[in-house]
C-alpha cells in the first residue's frame, strides 16, 4: 500500500531563495485556497476558458462514484466477445490511455488496447490489417465532438466494420466519450453506438486523465480504478495544503521560477516502467504554458548525456519508482555540474493516479507564475484554418497548393530561405541560428511512425544536441499539434523546426459520411495539409522552419539526413 504523500526532493543551487520567494508570495496571495475555490483571477480577470476549466480538481474524489458504470461496461464488452479495443483520437484524449497501455500492459482476459492519433494511412492501414474487426471494440474520443482527425478515423473504421458485421450491427462495436450536447454524442446516437459516456464539461482535454477519457479505456486493460483513483486523492488532500507538503505547489513555483530564470526546458527522466508518462506531461506542460510569448518546454525522451552537452537552460525532474536506479548515477554528476535538479518519488506504478493531480497543479501554479492562462490554446487554432483551407484549395483544384522546393538532393526535396545547395551546407546553415541556452531544436516528422524512423529520429535529436547544445524534442505529425503545437507558436519564438513530410506509399480514402462509399479526401492528402497549414503558421508567426520531403523511401530520406549532421 502506498503511503499517503510521495516525496519531492530538490537541489536548485542558487535559484533556491528565488523559488521560497515564489512560495511566500503564493501564500501571501492566497493562490492555493483560491485555485481550489475555483477563483479564476488567480491567472486572469476575465473568466473565459479558466472559470469552466476546473473541473478535474474534484476527479479524484468524484469520479469513484462512476466506477461500477465503467466496470460493468468493460465486463459486458468482454462477454460480448470483443478481445480488442483501438481508441481512435487525439492529444488528451489518447495519451493518457496509451500511457496506461503501456504502463500496465493487458490484464488476462482483458482487451487488447491500441491509440490511433496519426492520419499517416499506413498507420491506419497496420490496424486494420492487424485487427480482427469483427472482435475490435472503437473508442471514438473527443471532448469538443469534432476533431478532424478523430472524426475521420471513426468513419472509416465505421464503414470498415459494417463491411465485417453488417450496417445493423456495426454500431455495437462503437462507444463514445465525449461532454454532453457534442457532434459526437449526436453521431453515437444517429449510430447506434453501444454506449456513450458523457464527461464533466468542465475538464478541458489535457486536464482529463482521472475522467472518464483515462478511466474507460483503462478499465478495458483491467486496471484496478479505485486504485489509481485512490492514489490520486492521496496527492489531491497534500495539495490543499499551504506548506511544504503541496508538492504540486512547490514543482509549480519551481518549474515557473526556472523558466523566469532562463531554465524553460524542463527534463524529464523517468524510471522505465513509467517511460510513456512523459508524453502526457508534455502537452500538459506544452500546451498550457506556451503563449502570450513565454513558456515553458518539456524534453521527454531524450536520452541522458554527461553535463558538458547541456547548456544552462535546463531543470531536470526525475521521477523514480521504488527500487530503481537506472539514471541516479548521471543525475547525481548533473547536480553536480549545478543543473537544477527535483526528484519525485513513486512506490509503485498506481501511484501515476497522484502523478496525474501533482503535474496539474503543478502546471497551473507555473501559469500563475508566468502570468499566463493555463487553459486555453489560442494558437492551436492558426495551423487548423491553414490546414482547412489547403483542403479547400484540394476540393477546388485537385491538388494541394505547393511552393517550389529550393533545391532536391537524391531525391530529397528541401524547402529553406537559406543559401546552402546540399543536405549538409543547409542543415548546418539552419542549425547555427540557434543561440545556445535560449534555442531549441523541434524535430517534426509527417512520417508512417515506425520502429526504424523512431531510432533515426533519436539518433538525429542527440546528434543535433551533443554537437549543439541545443535542447530537442521529437513529435509525429499531425499528433504534435495536439500537444506541442501550442507552445511552438505561443512562445518566445527561439525554435528550430525541422519538418519531415514524405508521399504516400498506399493511401485510404476517407468517408465522407458514416456508412456510405463517397469520399472526396484521403488520409494522405489530410496528413499533407497539415503538415502544409503548421509551416506556414510557423512561419507567419516568425519561427525559422526548414522541411524535407522524402517520395517514399523515408528511411532512406532519414538516414541521409543524419548522416549530414555529421
Amino acid at each position: 500500500m502506498a503511503k499517503p504523500e510521495q516525496n519531492l526532493n530538490a537541489s536548485l543551487g542558487d535559484l533556491q531563495k528565488q523559488v521560497d520567494a515564489a512560495l511566500a508570495e503564493l501564500n501571501l496571495q492566497h493562490i492555493v485556497p483560491r485555485l481550489w475555490a475555483h477563483d479564476h483571477t488567480v491567472w486572469k480577470q476575465d473568466a473565459t476558458e479558466i472559470g469552466n476549466r476546473l473541473g478535474w480538481l474534484h476527479s479524484p474524489e468524484v469520479m469513484p462514484g462512476a466506477i461500477p458504470e465503467i466496470t460493468a461496461f468493460a465486463d459486458e464488452v468482454r462477454n460480448a466477445g470483443f478481445t480488442h479495443a483501438l481508441l481512435l483520437g487525439m492529444g488528451g484524449s489518447s495519451l493518457a490511455p496509451e500511457v496506461f497501455r503501456f504502463t500496465f500492459g493487458i490484464k488476462q482476459g482483458y482487451l487488447d488496447l491500441a491509440v490511433l492519433d496519426s492520419t499517416d494511412p499506413a498507420a491506419v492501414l497496420a490496424y486494420e490489417r492487424r485487427l480482427d474487426i469483427s472482435k475490435t471494440l472503437f473508442i471514438v474520443s473527443t471532448k469538443s465532438g469534432g476533431t478532424v482527425e478523430t472524426f475521420s478515423f471513426f468513419r472509416y473504421f465505421y464503414n470498415r466494420t459494417q463491411e465485417k458485421v453488417g450496417r445493423g450491427k456495426a454500431g455495437s462495436h462503437f462507444v463514445a466519450i465525449t461532454d454532453p450536447g457534442s457532434g459526437l454524442e449526436i453521431t453515437a446516437q444517429e449510430c447506434h453506438f453501444r454506449k456513450t459516456f458523457r464527461n464533466d464539461p468542465n475538464i478541458g482535454g489535457r486536464y482529463s486523465a482521472l475522467s472518464y477519457f483515462g478511466l474507460v479505456p483503462a478499465a478495458l486493460i483491467g486496471m484496478d480504478l479505485g486504485k489509481l483513483l485512490g492514489r490520486a486523492g492521496n496527492i489531491a488532500k497534500t495539495c490543499l495544503a499551504t506548506g511544504a507538503e503541496n508538492s504540486g505547489a512547490a514543482l509549480g513555483a519551481i518549474m515557473g521560477e526556472c523558466a523566469v530564470a532562463g531554465r524553460d526546458k524542463v527534463t524529464l527522466v523517468t524510471s522505465p516502467a513509467i517511460a510513456h508518462l512523459g508524453t502526457w506531461v508534455e502537452q500538459l506542460v506544452a500546451e498550457s504554458t506556451g503563449k502570450e510569448g513565454t513558456g515553458i518546454l518539456p524534453v521527454d525522451g531524450e536520452e541522458l548525456g554527461t553535463p558538458a552537452v547541456y547548456a544552462n537552460d535546463r531543470l531536470f525532474v526525475h521521477l523514480v519508482v521504488d527500487g530503481d536506479s537506472t539514471h541516479d548515477q548521471k543525475m547525481e554528476l548533473l547536480r553536480k555540474a549545478g543543473h537544477p535538479v527535483v526528484r519525485l518519488h513513486l512506490h509503485d506504478t498506481y501511484d501515476l493516479g497522484g502523478e496525474f493531480f501533482r503535474w496539474q497543479i503543478a502546471t497551473v501554479i507555473a501559469g500563475w507564475r508566468l502570468k499566463i492562462n493555463p487553459f486555453d490554446q489560442p494558437n492551436v487554432e492558426s495551423a487548423k484554418v491553414l490546414a482547412r483551407h489547403m483542403v479547400s484549395a484540394y476540393h477546388k483544384e485537385g491538388r494541394l497548393p505547393e511552393v517550389k522546393s529550393t533545391f532536391e538532393a537524391n531525391g530529397i526535396a528541401v524547402f529553406t530561405n537559406l543559401s546552402g545547395k546540399d543536405l549538409q551546407t543547409a542543415i548546418q546553415q539552419f542549425l547555427a541560428q540557434g543561440s545556445i541556452g535560449r534555442s531549441y531544436v523541434s524535430v517534426q516528422a509527417y512520417v508512417p511512425p515506425t520502429s526504424q524512423s523512431d531510432s533515426l529520429l533519436n539518433s538525429m535529436r542527440l546528434r543535433i544536441r551533443d554537437s549543439s547544445k541545443l535542447a530537442t524534442t521529437v513529435g509525429y505529425g499531425p499528433r504534435f499539434l495536439h500537444s506541442t503545437g501550442q507552445l511552438h507558436k505561443g512562445d518566445a519564438g527561439h525554435g528550430l523546426f525541422i519538418q519531415f513530410t514524405s508521399d504516400a506509399v498506399e493511401d485510404v480514402a476517407i468517408p465522407d459520411q458514416a456508412g456510405e462509399p463517397a469520399s472526396a479526401i484521403t488520409f494522405g492528402v489530410l496528413k499533407l495539409a497539415q503538415a502544409l497549414g503548421d509551416r506556414q503558421a510557423l512561419l507567419d508567426a516568425g519561427r525559422k522552419v526548414i522541411r524535407f520531403h522524402f517520395e517514399k523511401e523515408v528511411a532512406s530520406g532519414l538516414q541521409q539526413i543524419l548522416q549530414a549532421l555529421r
